[in-house]
C-alpha cells in the first residue's frame, strides 16, 4: 500500500496516477470526500485526514508499505509557521508510533537552512523531525513550483504588467513544473532498494531557469499581448502582499523567502543531494493555466 497525502494536489495527483498506472494500490489521503472523486475514479482508495490530528494519521498510514508527505503551508491561520509545525509534530508523531518502510517527503531548495529563509525553514523544521522515524527516508527539494506564477496572471492580463519579487528581473533562477515533482516521487517511492544511514536527499528543477523577463515574455506570448515585468520596490512589499489578503505573519515568510532567493541561498544543495530535471517547459504549464484565469476575469468583468 502506497499513501499519498495531498493527493487532490498537483504533485500528490500526478504521483497517485503513476503509482495506479504501475498497478500498485493507493491510498489517497485528502481533507473531504470531493477531493476525493478524480482519485476514486482512477483507482484510489480514499482517506479523509486532518493533518493537525495524530490519530486521523495513524489511521490514514495503517498498512502503509510507502508514504508520501507533504505538509502544507497553512496560510489562512493567523500564525501559519505555528501551525504548520504543529502539522509537522502530528504527522510525525503517527509516523514514529507505526513506521512504513519508506517515507518520502515534499520539501524545498533551501531546507538545508536552519533560519533566515521564510516559508522553507518550516521544511528544514520538517527534515529535521522526520529523521526520529525509523524507516528510510527520502527528501524530495523541489525547486518554485511554475504553478505559483498563477497567482500573479490575473495582475499581467489586466494590467499588462507582471509583479515580480525576483530582484533583479535578469536573474535566472531554478522553477519546476509539479506534475514532473509528482512524476519523479512516484519514481523514488518505487525504487525499493535497501539504503541505511543518512536520509537521501534528491533535487529537482526543469530543465532551464529562467528571469522574470523570461515568465512575462511567455505570457506575452500566450496571451497574444505585451506583458512588461515589473520590479516592486522591497518596502511595498508587504503592503502587496496583505493587500491581497494574506495576514501579517504569513506576508513576513514570504518576503523572508525571497529575500533569500534574492541573495542567493534558495538554490540546489548541490553538495549532498542528487540532481533530478524535469522536461515540462514554462509554456506549457502557463498555457494550461491560462485559460482558467482569463475565464475567471471575464466572469468577474460580467457580474460588476
Amino acid at each position: 500500500m502506497f499513501v499519498i497525502f495531498g493527493a487532490a494536489g498537483n504533485v500528490g495527483k500526478a504521483s497517485a496516477a503513476a503509482l495506479r498506472r504501475a498497478g500498485r494500490t493507493v491510498r489517497a489521503v485528502v481533507r473531504n470526500e470531493k477531493q476525493g472523486e478524480f482519485l476514486a475514479g482512477i483507482g484510489c482508495e480514499i482517506a479523509v485526514a486532518d493533518l493537525f490530528d495524530t490519530s486521523a494519521v495513524a489511521r490514514a498510514i495503517e498498512g502503509a508499505q510507502a508514504v508520501q508527505l507533504l505538509c502544507p503551508v497553512p496560510h489562512a491561520h493567523t500564525d501559519p509557521a505555528d501551525a504548520m509545525r504543529h502539522m509537522i509534530d502530528a504527522s510525525v508523531a503517527a509516523l514514529r508510533a507505526a513506521p512504513p518502510q519508506h517515507v518520502l517527503a515534499l520539501s524545498d531548495y533551501g531546507a538545508e537552512h536552519e533560519s533566515g529563509t521564510g516559508i522553507t525553514t518550516l521544511f528544514h523544521y520538517l527534515e529535521t523531525q522526520l529523521q526520529t522515524v525509523d524507516s528510510r527516508l527520502t527528501f524530495l527539494r523541489a525547486a518554485e513550483h511554475m504553478h505559483n506564477w498563477a497567482r500573479t496572471l490575473p495582475t499581467a492580463l489586466a494590467c499588462g504588467v507582471l509583479p515580480s519579487l525576483h530582484h533583479p528581473l535578469s536573474k535566472r533562477f531554478p522553477t519546476v513544473a509539479a506534475q514532473d515533482v509528482g512524476l519523479l516521487a512516484a519514481d523514488l517511492l518505487l525504487d525499493d532498494g535497501a539504503r541505511q544511514g543518512s536520509p537521501r536527499v534528491v533535487s529537482i528543477e526543469g530543465d532551464e531557469r529562467v528571469s522574470a523577463l523570461d515568465v512575462a515574455r511567455t505570457i506575452g506570448d500566450l496571451a497574444v499581448r505585451e506583458i512588461v515585468a515589473r520590479e516592486v520596490p522591497r518596502d511595498q512589499w508587504n503592503a502587496m502582499l496583505q493587500g491581497a489578503g494574506l495576514g501579517e505573519l504569513y506576508a513576513r515568510l514570504i518576503t523572508d523567502l525571497y529575500d533569500a532567493h534574492n541573495a542567493g541561498r534558495i538554490d540546489v544543495e548541490a553538495q549532498s543531494s542528487e540532481r533530478r530535471f524535469g522536461t515540462t517547459k514554462l509554456a506549457d504549464v502557463l498555457a494550461a493555466i491560462l485559460p482558467r484565469v482569463a475565464a475567471a476575469a471575464r466572469t468577474a468583468e460580467a457580474a460588476r
